[in-house]
């Protein structure tokens, strides 16, 4: 029997490469994983999603796969990974698998036979097309800045490929490709796992013509006008719900972006059948510049993020479901990006928490955002392994003649390195991630911020991470409820109000590093207020003015306050 249990669910995230090793490699492990539950248990969380664990080439660490049956040596076996989810279970937590089905590996055993033989059964499972007088079939541009168009001289064709040259793209049109996905998803659902997280699941509806470029007047663009949640996204959906999802009490999320709150819902509205919560990119493409790059930052504008999280609030409010995160493998720190890491770094961060996680809706903690990890200050290209910044870095200082310092103050704040550099354990060698050499630099700071750290102060991020948790679990009713977004226009306040029955919660929230006065709202009675929790020293004294704090957060239990 399908429940709802993923609703009252806080996930943790690991990218097991970077959580923790074991054997002394410089790789983190499923052996690692399993050393470390204990901590995920005592944080809160429910549900660990884990990044791929499957062979890979690493070209996109683990997002270009070879075999989805198996695991990769450097991470363990698959009695390791059997050990590990009968220990998660153990602990009454659930484990997610992130799941890649847009593209194999060029190393994959499908590719491999598909690019030696025109006649293969396999070439029908990528997208294949002969050149132009020009060259290559368009001048489309991937999502890492180089060609969709890679040509391969064995049959003298081109395959596509969205993101890097290595990961060919899978042809969804073809029965046979669906059917094979299915059944490797089934594989790890009959295994006892509780749910998979499907990566750039908003690609895998392609035009089967695939349109070239005289189609489009934009050349040399991303293209973006046909290929995001094409035409048959729905319908391959509801296929795999009926195929795989239908058969288990199981979890369902999507990677899926370039959507609106209204496109959302038609993922995940409860009369859709297709999936329970998405992972959308509104609120992370907030500090780009309009029709830019996401390298090209600006300064993220308060009004923009309320507007944004609120129309996501309301529009499925009744129906569909929310993911509510900062924080994954693809983003930099949460507390660098919106907060402040220097002299703010504590409160900001425990803001940050605090304004997402009492918002209805599923929370994502991303490994090390509970202590507060910040952005790495790597200076050097050649301390960066991820292959989306060193693309970008040699077309900007290469080929279109960038100014190199320019360029490498975008990586400094948007590189997804930020999120991958080793967890921090402690201040001893390599932040207690390896005995070894870590395949990634760890982030010099460690020595102060860490886990050993943060669980001896009564102040740190990660007490407070706890509590909050802890809040959210003992007001689940009232989570659940509505949601009313105060003050839109106020420049420095991000206040909004939770509702069910006569029950309120009123977070309210400093998001600049400025004191701000918060004005009590008049239809909320003071003396029918308590303090449930505050990121600063507070003895609960209320005012119909009240000064806040730089970053300052506080929220307020309400009982039967309407008039």
């Amino acid at each position: 029997m399908k429940t709802d249990w993923w609703k009252d669910a806080v996930v943790y995230q690991i990218y097991p490469r970077s959580f923790q090793d074991s054997n002394g490699d410089g790789i983190g492990d499923l052996r690692g994983i399993i050393s470390r539950l204990d901590y995920i248990k005592e944080l809160g969380a429910d549900v660990i999603w884990i990044c791929p664990i499957y062979p890979s080439p690493n070209v996109d660490y683990g997002y270009d796969v070879t075999d989805h049956k198996t695991i990769m040596d450097s991470y363990g076996t698959m009695d390791d990974f059997h050990e590990l989810l009968d220990q998660v279970h153990q602990r009454g937590l659930k484990l997610v698998m992130d799941f890649v089905l847009n593209h194999t590996s060029v190393e994959h055993p499908w590719f491999k036979e598909a690019e030696l033989d025109k006649n293969s059964k396999y070439r029908s499972y990528y997208f294949w097309r002969p050149g132009t007088k020009n060259g290559p079939p368009t001048d489309w541009v991937s999502a890492y800045g180089r060609p969709v168009w890679q040509y391969e001289e064995h049959t003298g064709e081109y395959y596509l490929h969205m993101n890097a040259v290595k990961q060919a793209d899978l042809n969804w049109e073809h029965p046979e490709v669906r059917q094979a996905v299915f059944d490797m998803m089934r594989f790890w659902l009959d295994k006892g796992v509780d749910g998979l997280r499907i990566d750039q699941l908003h690609l895998i509806s392609k035009k089967g013509y695939l349109p070239s470029y005289e189609d489009y007047i934009n050349q040399q663009a991303e293209p973006k006008p046909f290929q995001p949640n094409g035409e048959r996204i729905h319908d391959y959906l509801k296929e795999m719900t009926d195929e795989v999802f239908s058969r288990y009490d199981v979890m369902s999320v999507g990677e899926v972006g370039g959507v609106t709150p209204e496109e959302g819902l038609k993922y995940t509205g409860t009369d859709k059948h297709e999936l329970n919560m998405i992972f959308h990119f509104q609120h992370m493409e907030l500090d780009q510049q309009p029709g830019k790059e996401h390298w090209d930052v600006k300064p993220l504008e308060l009004s923009d993020l309320k507007s944004v999280l609120t129309s996501w609030q309301k529009k499925l409010e009744h129906q569909g479901w929310n993911t509510l995160y900062w924080c994954n493998h693809d983003q930099p720190r949460i507390v660098s990006r919106f907060g402040d890491d220097g002299e703010y770094r504590k409160a900001s961060a425990k803001m940050l928490a605090t304004v997402l996680y009492l918002m209805k809706g599923t929370p994502y903690i991303y490994q090390g955002e509970e202590i507060g990890m910040t952005n790495a200050p790597f200076t050097r290209i050649k301390d960066y392994k991820d292959i989306q910044t060193i693309n970008m870095y040699h077309k900007r200082v290469f080929e279109k003649g960038y100014d190199p310092e320019d360029v490498m103050r975008s990586i400094l704040a948007k590189s997804r390195d930020h999120a991958r550099t080793p967890m921090q354990w402690s201040s001893g060698k390599n932040a207690g991630f390896t005995d070894g050499t870590p395949w990634l630099k760890v982030n010099p700071n460690f020595s102060s911020i860490n886990v050993e750290e943060a669980q001896t102060d009564p102040d740190s991020i990660l007490t407070y991470y706890k509590k909050l948790i802890s809040l959210r679990k003992e007001y689940a009713d009232l989570i659940k409820g509505s949601y009313e977004l105060l003050l839109p226009d106020d420049p420095q306040l991000f206040v909004y109000m939770r509702q069910n029955g006569k029950q309120q919660l009123l977070s309210v929230n400093n998001f600049s590093k400025e004191q701000a006065v918060f004005r009590w709202p008049k239809n909320c009675r003071k003396d029918q207020s308590s303090l449930l929790l505050s990121n600063y020293k507070n003895n609960g004294d209320l005012a119909d003015e009240m000064v806040f704090q730089p970053y300052e957060s506080r929220v307020y239990l309400l009982d039967n306050s309407i008039k």
